[in-house]
């Protein structure tokens, strides 16, 4: 249809080469929407009559309700839905469809009104993720656990503060998705193929009624950036690496060896072979797509970083990384959020994990800078007691008072009190006396989740507000399509 100046169909190969048709069918509804926008503009600036909009946006409106074909000469959606009116609405009408607009301001629309609606759908599931970890959090604020670095037992902690670190770094993604949003939401719609129109259109009337903010203003800028994408599927990246490294946690905390915590049945699998597997497929499987999607991204920056000013071809092969991306990214907070609701957490081992362990180490040396010592020495202190238990095979308490006098290199400190030290330094002793804002100390765990439930919920409302204002958009462009449609029946 748009090949005015060149002679005949494009060869069979080339035309499968060329077509978007199979990567576009996610943006046909949105194609539709803003091309409803457009003709009702054109009518209200008089540059189309009544009758042919009315034409126009009764053959769009079938086109809702109909299901389109791979099997098509058309290269791309926008082709395939514009010979579809012009079919249904006749070419006099039909053929002013298009006027003032082209291919290129209409596929960065409908990019930005589907990446529109899917940070929302985002937000929502990170809400519901959020909130999810910050119930648990309250349910184990006084559940003990050993805090890890290097996979090695560093600190007393509590499991409310392990859930409040991913609650925490999912809410910075959070609010990635929210400030993207507000770049996504400019409407790029009017700009042309890349340096504008002569016809006199009203570019903000069509923003309105799709329920943009503004305008992606310069034409270039607004036809050839696509910058918009990379953020969002960037996001994506670094919330799925969030939840992997949450995958991660997982699953080796719920092999036999640790045995932290159990995955409902619901989320796992089993073996063909070895009938006593119980595999965390699902937790592999969203460190493997986070890869897939740290792919998407890479493929986008890599397609974007040698393109010159304007609108090419290769751009039209971003589209592909997108609509997975957000797949993805949807169906691990989906999966995520259950999991986090059947799974089932083993407060004993979690404790007797501690037992096993010199995790109190530092607060006996805390102790002892608390006496005066400074707290090298008193490391060097606590780290000789560490080697003489480890070595007989004892925990702290247990050493006894002339091990201890073994360890001390000078009078600064009386045996028989730093022995009645360490008799005194429990797991229980360390959470109470632990102090510092955003410490696993059980005073920060109150204070920290109250905190959070007020943050999800600013979220959750700002969130809803946003959703609802593009949805009244859309609900207010359709009345006046069917009042339009109505009055002509």
């Amino acid at each position: 249809m748009y090949r005015s100046r060149l002679e005949g169909k494009l060869d069979k190969h080339t035309l499968e080469f060329l077509s978007s048709i199979s990567d576009d069918f996610q943006i046909a509804l949105y194609d539709i929407l803003g091309s409803q926008a457009h003709t009702m503009m054109l009518l209200e600036n008089k540059i189309i009559t009544k009758s042919e909009a009315t034409k126009i946006l009764t053959a769009l409106e079938k086109l809702k309700k109909e299901e389109f074909s791979e099997k098509s000469e058309a290269e791309d959606i926008h082709e395939l839905i514009e010979s579809l009116v012009i079919k249904k609405a006749g070419k006099e009408a039909g053929g002013k469809m298009h006027t003032a607009r082209s291919r290129n301001d209409q596929v960065t629309l409908d990019i930005r009104m589907k990446i529109r609606d899917d940070i929302n759908i985002i937000c929502f599931c990170l809400n519901e993720v959020i909130s999810t970890l910050i119930q648990l959090a309250e349910k184990y604020q006084n559940t003990i656990m050993p805090l890890y670095t290097h996979l090695q037992q560093a600190q007393v902690g509590l499991f409310s503060h392990f859930l409040l670190a991913y609650a925490d770094a999912l809410f910075r993604d959070l609010d990635r998705f929210y400030v993207t949003y507000g770049r996504v939401n400019e409407s790029p719609l009017g700009a042309g193929p890349v340096g504008g129109t002569s016809i006199p259109i009203d570019r903000q009337s069509t923003a309105k009624m799709l329920g943009f903010k503004g305008l992606v203003e310069n034409s270039i800028d607004a036809t050839s950036s696509r910058d918009f994408v990379a953020e969002y599927v960037g996001n994506c990246s670094i919330l799925m690496t969030n939840l992997s490294r949450m995958a991660e946690d997982f699953i080796i905390w719920s092999t036999s060896e640790f045995s932290f915590l159990e995955l409902s049945d619901k989320f796992t699998s089993t073996s063909s072979v070895m009938p006593q597997k119980k595999n965390p497929d699902i937790l592999e499987l969203i460190r493997g797509k986070t890869a897939q999607v740290i792919g998407y991204q890479m493929a986008i920056l890599s397609n974007l970083k040698g393109l010159p000013s304007g609108y090419n071809r290769d751009l039209q092969q971003i589209k592909v990384s997108i609509w997975p991306t957000s797949k993805i990214a949807i169906s691990s907070l989906l999966v995520v959020n259950s999991l986090l609701k059947t799974m089932n957490v083993n407060e004993k081992k979690l404790r007797q994990a501690i037992d096993r362990g010199f995790s109190i180490s530092l607060d006996i040396a805390e102790n002892l800078v608390r006496k005066g010592i400074p707290f090298r020495l008193s490391h060097k202190i606590v780290g000789h007691l560490v080697q003489i238990a480890a070595n007989s095979k004892k925990s702290l308490s247990q050493l006894s008072l002339s091990e201890v006098k073994e360890t001390i290199p000078s009078k600064e400190i009386d045996a028989k009190e730093l022995y009645k030290i360490i008799q005194s330094t429990t797991p229980e002793s360390s959470l109470d006396t632990r102090r510092s804002q955003g410490s696993s100390g059980k005073h920060e765990q109150q204070r920290m989740i109250a905190d959070r439930k007020k943050k999800i919920q600013a979220y959750v409302i700002g969130t809803t507000k946003r959703t609802n204002e593009v949805r009244t958009a859309i609900q207010g462009l359709e009345s006046k399509l069917k009042v339009l449609i109505k009055n002509k029946a």
